[in-house]
């Protein structure tokens, strides 16, 4: 019997679907906890959320033998601490590679258009999945695509429960799709909303922040700077989107300008490295701005340090990279967004600004033990 409920959940109507049977009865819906106004994100139909999958995905997501060095897990390059990212300017694969860009922040990427820093193309979890599993461009977890490592997961007796809870009716559940599908439920359900900026915003605990903050975020609205016009919304990310409404922006921000026939290093062209249009050379994804103080450094790369240098990088609307392999004058780059003019601002502002930012910080999403290692005990 197919049964089909609707059910109302921060202010948005959710339907709910159950498939019941007296072999598998149907299993409950996920709740999500969010605050009031915060919306829920969307979920793709072929892969509905569900407790005992995000639980399945959990420990799919801490386990070593998910890499071809056997040291290596999701978790090494999306560290909770760090708001799902890994501190380093450039990530590291278990091979040692180093990889041209830096881990993003899995924090709401639920609510993202696309995935990765610059693929217009890749914009679903569980496709995103294959990427560091499998991938040699560069190689991130190294796994042999004979999935032997599947056959080590099947022996374990914790995840014989794990994935006949995730996956009831299906008889042979251990296959590399349903990987794939627990993992990419587990990141959906890593959702961001309370921060002492939701506390103020959503719950109107006025004093949740300074008054240097709150000057800061009308700094942040102002039209001389209009940050929020790559990092806008409840998601601080033009390229999230809220609900079924999923937005895909990309950015040149003027961070290089080399001479030649590309502006940015050929190893790292942005978009340009999946169209080849010369227009999409330096084009990355706006990341979101929540948990931005745990996630230095900054850019796609790692190449600006701290928050203060990010601000002068666009106060001088693009970077000045005065002598080196890299030199040229970001502000003069040709593909780079109108957005990206520069503005003024004095050393207090400056500060009041970072103060804001700080107030993005989730320390409950950093400390939850729903998100922490379930092989720690």
């Amino acid at each position: 019997m197919r049964r089909i409920a609707l059910s109302l959940s921060a202010g948005i109507w959710i339907a709910v679907v159950a498939v019941a049977s007296a072999a598998h009865p149907p299993q409950a819906p996920y709740a999500w906890t969010l605050p009031r106004g915060f919306p829920a994100p969307p979920v793709p139909a072929d892969n509905p959320m569900s407790e005992a999958k995000v639980e399945l995905g959990r420990y799919l997501f801490y386990d070593t033998r998910l890499s071809g060095n056997g040291t290596q897990s999701c978790a090494s390059c999306h560290v909770q601490a760090l708001a799902f990212a890994d501190g380093r300017a450039q990530g590291i694969g278990s091979t040692g590679q180093v990889h041209p860009r830096g881990s993003m922040s899995l924090v709401n990427v639920a609510y993202a258009g696309t995935l990765n820093w610059a693929n217009p193309t890749m914009k679903r979890l569980e496709d995103q999945a294959l990427v560091p599993m499998y991938g040699d461009h560069p190689i991130e977890l190294g796994l042999d695509r004979s999935d032997n490592w599947l056959r080590a997961v099947e022996a374990d007796p914790t995840y014989r429960r794990l994935f006949r809870d995730a996956f009831p009716a299906e008889e042979q559940a251990f296959t590399s799709a349903n990987v794939t599908k627990a993992l990419a439920t587990f990141e959906r359900s890593i959702v961001s909303a309370r921060s002492s900026y939701d506390r103020y915003h959503f719950d109107r605990e006025d004093a949740a922040v300074s008054d240097a903050a709150k000057r800061g975020e009308v700094l942040f609205h102002s039209r001389p700077l209009s940050c929020f016009t790559c990092h806008g919304g409840v998601h601080f990310s033009s390229a999230m989107g809220i609900s079924a409404v999923m937005r895909m922006e990309f950015h040149n921000t003027g961070l290089y300008n080399l001479t030649g026939l590309l502006s940015y290093p050929a190893t790292n062209t942005g978009v340009h490295d999946v169209t080849h249009n010369p227009a999409d050379v330096g084009k990355f994804k706006a990341p979101t701005l929540r948990n931005i103080a745990l996630t230095a450094p900054y850019m796609h790369d790692g190449s600006v340090a701290t928050l203060e240098d990010a601000i002068d990088h666009y106060a001088a609307g693009g970077r000045t990279i005065a002598s080196g392999a890299l030199q040229g004058v970001g502000h003069d780059n040709p593909n780079k967004s109108p957005v990206i003019r520069g503005f003024a601002i004095t050393a207090a502002q400056k500060a009041d600004l970072v103060e804001f930012l700080r107030t993005l910080t989730d320390q409950a999403l950093i400390q939850d033990p729903r998100f922490g290692n379930p092989w720690r005990r």
